[in-house]
């Protein structure tokens, strides 16, 4: 397959300075960060894709080779591309890690999905999801929220080991302490072993001799908990904030799951979002659109007047710049749209009536290019 130009993944210039080719690659890793697009394989390719870019224009050598020679010029620097996603978090750790330079420590947590975890014994703790609903204003601002839900957390009688005391463990005689069960078949093509594990101590290679009195061998208990999560401005919804280990804790010392915090969006009453844009539909008279007003409208976080200009038609819009929501991680903020809505009334006085009937006769009220001999629009109403 013909690999793609490595300044139009990143969408920079062949002249671009190197901060400048960093901070296109944070744009792209953001936008196709796994965290953010879970189970979508066409955005695992473009992070992938973006990482490959990066790794060769980042290094003035390799790029001066791809200057001149295209990919072959790279291909033989033991640079092959990235073939499994915990390779990018791993080789770009000034990145993906590291206090105040990492791009997904606000919005993922302090953490990233391709760091590792340990191996322990016992059995992992399941992850959980849950859903917090957020206003316009605090999706716009920020915001945090205290989430109240039941899970597993590790009994502080036994520390969650599950036993009385670390004594009471004994050796599995079925797998001799391994937790795995080896089982070796042959056949006409040679020698095959099979490893499974221990179904007497679930692989944990030890058995209970006297269970905690609390959790009953489990080394968790069900509880109510709270939990704060820093909702970080700009976040949409679907979108989810993964905390780490703060899932149903493991059964005797296994590790915590995360808690995945999905993102809902209220219904505002005065501003429909647009992307970081907001809009309000203004409703005004057919005076105020002739004349010009002077009119208040309501913002995020307080109010402000906006000129409407004589002659305004309807659907005009009126940008109140940098009073939208604040872009996720990254500074500013988008605009509010104020939409014009001219309002037509369904009943009028007689005395209306003949207002408009004399103002129908007038040159000014007649559609541009009409002719003077002809009916104007409110003379056909009217007559």
């Amino acid at each position: 397959m013909t690999k793609r130009d490595f300044y139009e993944i990143l969408e920079i210039e062949k002249t671009a300075s190197a901060e400048e080719i960093k901070s296109a690659y944070r744009k792209k890793a953001m936008k196709y960060h796994p965290d953010r697009n879970p189970g979508d394989q066409s955005a695992e390719e473009k992070f992938k894709e973006a990482a490959e870019a990066y790794e060769v224009l980042k290094d003035p050598n390799k790029r001066a080779r791809y200057d001149q020679y295209g990919h072959q010029g790279v291909n033989g620097t033991g640079f092959s591309g990235f073939h499994d996603i915990n390779d990018i978090f791993a080789h770009f750790s000034d990145i993906f890690s590291g206090v105040g330079g990492s791009i997904f420590d606000d919005f993922f947590g302090g953490g990233s999905r391709g760091r590792s975890r340990t191996r322990s014994r016992g059995i992992a703790g399941s992850d959980l999801k849950v859903e917090v609903s957020l206003s316009l204003k605090e999706i716009a601002e920020g915001t945090e929220k205290i989430i109240k839900l039941k899970k597993y957390k590790t009994c502080s009688t036994c520390n969650g080991i599950g036993a009385s005391s670390e004594d009471a463990y004994i050796q599995c005689s079925n797998c001799g302490g391994s937790g795995e069960i080896r089982q070796v078949s042959r056949s006409i093509f040679g020698q095959f072993v099979n490893v499974n594990s221990c179904s007497a101590c679930n692989g944990e290679g030890r058995i209970i001799k006297e269970k905690c009195p609390d959790c009953h061998g489990e080394g968790r208990l069900r509880n109510d908990v709270k939990i704060k999560v820093k909702i970080p401005p700009g976040v949409s919804e679907g979108q989810y904030i993964p905390l780490r280990n703060q899932g149903n804790a493991g059964i005797r010392g296994g590790e915590n799951g995360d808690l995945y915090v999905y993102i809902r969006e209220k219904r505002d009453d005065n501003f429909i979002r647009d992307g970081d844009d907001i809009i309000f539909n203004l409703k005004i008279s057919i005076v105020d659109a002739i004349m010009g007003a002077e009119v208040f409208v309501p913002l995020l976080d307080g109010k402000t007047t906006v000129k409407i200009a004589p002659g305004t038609e309807h659907g005009t819009i009126i940008k109140v710049k940098d009073k939208g929501i604040r872009h996720l991680n990254e500074f500013g903020n988008g605009d509010q749209l104020v939409k014009v809505h001219i309002v037509i009334p369904k009943k009028i006085s007689s005395k209306e009536k003949e207002l408009l009937k004399q103002l129908g006769k007038m040159d000014n009220f007649k559609p541009v290019g009409e002719k003077k001999s002809e009916k104007s629009f409110l003379n056909s109403i009217f007559n």
